[in-house]
């Protein structure tokens, strides 16, 4: 369930990196997923969700966009990330409560943690645009390597079975 919690933290920083990110690992059978939770694992709708997080990592750069810490942009990343916390929990035969709980506690702590780290970068910087960039960044490359570690989980399990 750790790394559940860390793709809702990553779905806090930037709404749309954790969902774009399972779903091409699971295009890429890299995280098994079955039931209601397939649909994530089509070509189309990786392609769909990355370039919905492109367009966020954009969006986010501008000086209009609103802050994330009002309530619809934390509300929506609450609710994306405990999709994605539902849909890895499928896919490691976890809860799926627990992996929404976990996912959706993981997104206020990306939200609101995120957003005061970002500000303190900025004020470093004097600028926000290398926070911004420097925060979307971090949100990848947390985002794969929660992954991979949830790759490497589902195979050392599959070879316990085996054995």
């Amino acid at each position: 369930m750790d790394m559940i919690l860390v793709l809702g933290v990553v779905t806090g920083m930037r709404c749309m990196t954790a969902i774009a990110a399972l779903s091409w690992a699971a295009w890429l059978a890299l995280v098994p997923e079955h039931g209601w939770a397939t649909w994530i694992a089509h070509l189309a709708i990786a392609i769909l969700f990355t370039i919905c997080a492109l367009g966020e990592y954009g969006v986010d750069t501008l000086p209009q966009t609103p802050r994330r810490t009002s309530l619809g942009p934390a509300l929506a990343r609450v609710v994306v990330g405990a999709l994605v916390g539902a849909m890895v929990a499928i896919a490691i035969d976890e809860p799926v409560a627990g992996g929404i709980v976990f996912a959706g506690v993981g997104a206020v702590i990306g939200t609101w943690g995120g957003f005061f780290v970002r500000m303190t970068v900025a004020r470093i910087f004097r600028r926000d645009l290398p926070a911004a960039l420097l925060e979307s960044a971090s949100a990848i490359v947390l985002a794969i390597l929660a992954l991979v570690r949830l790759h490497h989980g589902i195979v050392a399990e599959a070879q316990k079975v085996i054995s």
